[in-house]
C-alpha cells in the first residue's frame, strides 16, 4: 500500500484526457483534490470521437460500453447522462463466412460454445463433429497463460477459431486469436478451464454461473449500452463536470519532463512532489497520474520509473481504420440486424460493418432519410490495408458491401478515421507484465498508471483502470486487487467496432 500523498488537499497531475484520464480527474475531485488534466492534442476523448456525417451524429470511434459491468454506466450518470443512455435497438448480428450472411450463434462464450449444436450454420459439418471430441480428449493444461487460438483449437478444432473466435477477438482488439492471452482477454474461460477436463464443460458452466448471479432485473437487461448523439459525448460530459468543480483542463499541452522534486512544505518540512513541464508551462504537483498509451508512458517515466518505462515500452499495439458511409434510405436495403462481422479466413478485405441506423434508434429518428453504416477494417500486423488512400479504403468497404447485402447505391458522403496504434495487445503474460509495471510503479511515491494497456481496452476497463489508479494514490488498493480477480472482460459489442 502507497503512503498518504496528500490526494486530498493537494495538486494532483492527470497526463492524458482521454476516458482514463478524464476519469480519474473526476473521481480525484471527489476525493477532494485539486486537478490539472495535461492533453497533448487538441482534443479531449481519446478513442471515444463524436462526428457527423450528411447531417446526421455519429461515432468515429468506439460506439458502445459494456452495460453488465457498473463503472462506465455509473459515471454517465454522475455527469447528467443517465436520460441519454440509450440500448441497442437490435442485438442480432451475423457472420459473413463461407459465402454467405450466416446468425450469429448464440450460447458461446467469445465464439466458445457450451455444445456443437450452438455453432449449427456457421460451422462445417465436420467442424460441428470435431467439436463432440473435446468430452474425450485428455486435459489440456493452461499452465499460467495460455493463447486463446491455440486452445481452443486443441480442444474443439481450429474451425471454431477461424470462423468465430477471430472475428470476436478481432472486433475487440484487431489482433490475432493464436497471440492473444485467454488469461486476460476471456478471464472467465481461462479460470473455468483450468477447473474442468472438458472445454464444452467449463463453457456450460460459466453460462450457468451467469445466469444465477444476476439479478432479476438483469436478467433481460441490454448487454451493451450507447448514449444518444453516440458514446463520444461521454468523455466531454466528464471534462465539462471536471471544469465545472474547478478542474483545469489543458489541451495542446504536450508534456515534456516528468521529474520527483524535494522541496520546502509549509513548516519547514521536506516534500516530495514533481516537476511536470508541458506546452511552455512549468507545474508542481503532489502526484500524478499517467493516463495516456503505453509508449507515451514509457517516455515520461523513463527517468523516475525505469523499470517500468522498459515494460511499457514493450506493448504493442494494433492499427485500424473506420469507414464511415451515409445513403438514402430509399436507395438502400440492408438485411436485419446490427450488422455483421467478418473471418479473416475467409480472404476478405473488411473485418466488420455496423448499421448504425439499425442499430442505434437515435440515429434513425433524427435522420428518417438517411442511413448510416461503417465498416473497418485492420488487424494486428496488416500494413499494407492501412497504407492505402481513403479512396482506396471507401472503395474496398464498398465493394465488400455490394457482396454481402447486394448494396449498390451511391453514397451521400464517406468518412475515413485512422486509429494508428489504437488497440494496445494483450498477449499471453499480458497479466505478468501488468503486475511487473504496478509493482516498479508502486515504488515510487505519488505516481499511479491507469488506461486500455493495463485491466481492458474497453470503456468500462479504462473506468476501472481510472478509479483504482487514485484510490492506490490514496494507499487504497481494493480496487486494485478486485480488478485482479475479476477482470473487466472487453466484450464485443455486436458488429464491428
Amino acid at each position: 500500500m502507497h503512503a498518504d500523498t496528500r490526494t486530498g488537499p493537494g495538486h494532483v497531475v492527470v497526463i492524458g484526457g482521454g476516458i482514463a484520464g478524464l476519469a480519474a480527474a473526476h473521481r480525484l475531485l471527489n476525493g477532494g483534490a485539486r486537478v490539472t488534466v495535461l492533453e497533448a492534442s487538441e482534443r479531449l476523448g481519446g478513442k471515444l470521437l463524436p462526428g457527423s456525417i450528411a447531417g446526421a451524429r455519429v461515432d468515429l470511434g468506439a460506439e458502445s460500453m459494456l452495460a453488465r459491468r457498473p463503472e462506465a454506466v455509473a459515471l454517465a450518470h454522475e455527469v447528467g447522462l443517465a436520460d441519454r443512455l440509450r440500448p441497442p435497438n437490435t442485438a442480432g448480428a451475423s457472420i459473413w463466412t463461407r459465402g454467405a450472411l450466416r446468425p450469429m450463434p448464440k450460447g458461446h462464450v467469445m465464439g466458445v460454445p457450451g455444445d456443437a449444436a450452438a455453432l449449427s450454420g456457421v460451422l462445417s459439418d465436420e467442424g460441428l463433429r470435431r467439436i463432440e471430441r473435446d468430452r474425450d480428449l485428455p486435459r489440456t493444461e493452461v499452465g499460467d497463460d495460455v493463447a486463446v487460438g491455440g486452445f481452443v483449437a486443441e480442444r474443439l478444432g481450429r474451425e471454431v477459431v477461424d470462423r468465430l473466435v477471430e472475428p470476436l477477438l478481432g472486433g475487440v482488439y484487431a489482433g490475432d486469436a493464436y497471440r492473444i492471452s485467454m488469461r486476460s482477454a476471456v478471464p472467465q474461460l481461462f479460470e473455468a478451464a483450468r477447473a474442468h477436463a472438458s472445454l464444452t464443460e467449463a463453457v456450460r458452466e460459466i453460462q450457468a454461473k451467469a445466469a444465477r448471479g444476476r439479478r432479476p432485473e438483469q436478467q433481460a437487461g441490454p448487454v451493451f449500452m450507447g448514449i444518444e448523439g453516440g458514446v463520444g459525448q461521454l468523455p466531454l460530459a466528464v471534462a465539462a463536470s471536471v471544469r465545472a468543480r474547478g478542474g483545469e483542463i489543458v489541451t495542446g499541452a504536450p508534456v515534456t519532463e516528468l521529474r520527483r522534486v524535494t522541496g520546502d512544505a509549509a513548516g519547514a518540512e521536506r516534500h516530495e512532489g514533481w516537476r511536470v513541464v508541458a506546452g511552455g508551462r512549468v507545474l508542481t504537483a503532489d502526484a500524478v497520474v499517467v493516463a495516456v498509451p503505453a509508449g507515451a508512458a514509457a517516455a515520461l517515466l523513463a527517468a523516475e520509473a525505469p523499470a517500468a518505462a522498459a515494460e511499457l515500452a514493450a506493448v504493442e499495439y494494433a492499427s485500424m481504420a473506420l469507414i464511415t458511409l451515409a445513403y438514402r434510405r430509399d436507395e438502400t436495403a440492408l438485411p436485419e440486424g446490427s450488422g455483421f462481422l467478418v473471418p479473416p479466413v475467409d480472404g476478405r478485405t473488411i473485418k466488420a460493418s455496423t448499421f448504425a441506423s439499425q442499430k442505434w434508434g437515435w440515429i434513425a429518428e433524427e435522420n428518417p432519410d438517411t442511413v448510416v453504416l461503417r465498416t473497418s477494417v485492420g488487424r494486428y500486423g496488416e500494413t499494407e490495408i492501412l497504407g492505402r488512400e481513403d479512396a482506396d479504403l471507401v472503395d474496398v468497404s464498398r465493394h465488400d458491401l455490394r457482396e454481402a447485402t447486394g448494396l449498390t447505391a451511391e453514397p451521400l458522403e464517406t468518412r475515413v478515421t485512422r486509429w494508428d496504434d489504437g488497440l494496445p495487445q494483450y498477449p499471453v503474460g499480458h497479466h505478468a507484465r501488468v503486475a511487473r509495471i504496478r509493482e516498479h510503479v508502486g515504488r515510487v511515491p505519488g505516481l499511479a498508471v491507469c488506461g486500455a494497456a493495463y485491466d481492458g481496452v474497453g470503456i468500462p476497463a479504462c473506468v476501472a483502470s481510472a478509479n483504482a489508479a487514485v484510490d492506490r494514490l490514496r494507499g487504497d488498493d481494493r480496487l486494485t486487487d478486485a480488478l485482479i480477480t475479476n477482470p473487466v472482460q472487453s466484450l464485443h459489442g455486436g458488429a464491428g467496432e
